[in-house]
């Protein structure tokens, strides 16, 4: 039977109580940032944890670095977390635009032994190894580079990262900005003197306009030249005594 106060039309005093005073558990609201579900790791640079959720890369997650242009500084900002994992666990890197430079890597403090160079015949190619080392769980961090992806594509890297204790990182021209992406997390670089320039074009939290600088202290200090002053693109497989003389690395 209806209560008193029901027969007279008024709602149950836990009706009336306002929206933002409940306490509604698991849901995120934009205005703030999400809690992590997932281990989280230090980007390294302060002023960019406080601008992510749960102050860092998100792990079992799809990452997405949108690049004004290969080379700018975008594995320096890796090193950090890259240095960390590699103490004890595998790194990736498929497809990436210039051949890896061990010597370079060890000066960083990464483990050269756990890190692995995958180069792929195409784009597919790629993606598929992404795809497997993720759902076999076999490494700490993936690092991809793709020019052109197709929704389905990363839709399946989304999916299995999410399956996978592993950091995920694809590497994307700028271009791809106002591309849809299921990625949890996107950021464009931008060369800049003595570092590199931040917009977080998506994350779990509140829109950020302002863009970030972070300092990189491997970087010139004079405007980065694009395009006409980077080394080639490695797009043939080179002898073994040339590929150790090649002076060519990623930044």
């Amino acid at each position: 039977m209806l209560n008193k106060q029901q027969s007279q039309g008024e709602l149950p005093i836990a009706a009336r109580v306002p929206v933002r005073e409940l306490d509604f558990q698991g849901v995120w609201r934009a205005n703030e940032f999400a809690v992590s579900r997932t281990a989280t790791h230090s980007t390294g640079f302060d002023v960019f944890d406080n601008e992510l959720p749960s102050k860092g890369w998100p792990r079992s997650a799809l990452i997405e670095l949108l690049l004004q242009q290969s080379g700018i500084g975008e594995m320096q900002l890796l090193k950090p977390v890259l240095t960390r994992l590699s103490c004890n666990q595998k790194i990736v890197l498929i497809q990436p635009p210039y051949l890896p430079q061990a010597m370079a890597c060890k000066s960083w403090g990464i483990q050269i032994n756990n890190l692995l160079w995958i180069k792929t015949a195409n784009t597919a190619d790629g993606l598929w190894a992404a795809e497997q080392i993720l759902k076999n769980g076999c490494c700490g961090a993936v690092i991809l580079w793709q020019a052109n992806v197709r929704n389905e594509s990363l839709r399946r890297l989304h999916l299995a990262a999410q399956s996978a204790d592993t950091w995920l990182w694809l590497m994307r021209p700028l271009s791809a900005r106002m591309d849809a992406s299921p990625a949890q997390l996107r950021v464009a670089l931008r060369a800049a003197a003595g570092g590199v320039a931040l917009d977080i074009v998506k994350r779990r939290g509140p829109v950020k306009d302002q863009q970030l600088f972070i300092h990189l202290a491997d970087m010139p200090t004079t405007r980065h030249s694009l395009d006409t002053n980077n080394a080639p693109v490695v797009m043939r497989s080179f002898p073994a005594a040339a590929a150790r003389s090649d002076t060519s690395l990623l930044v």
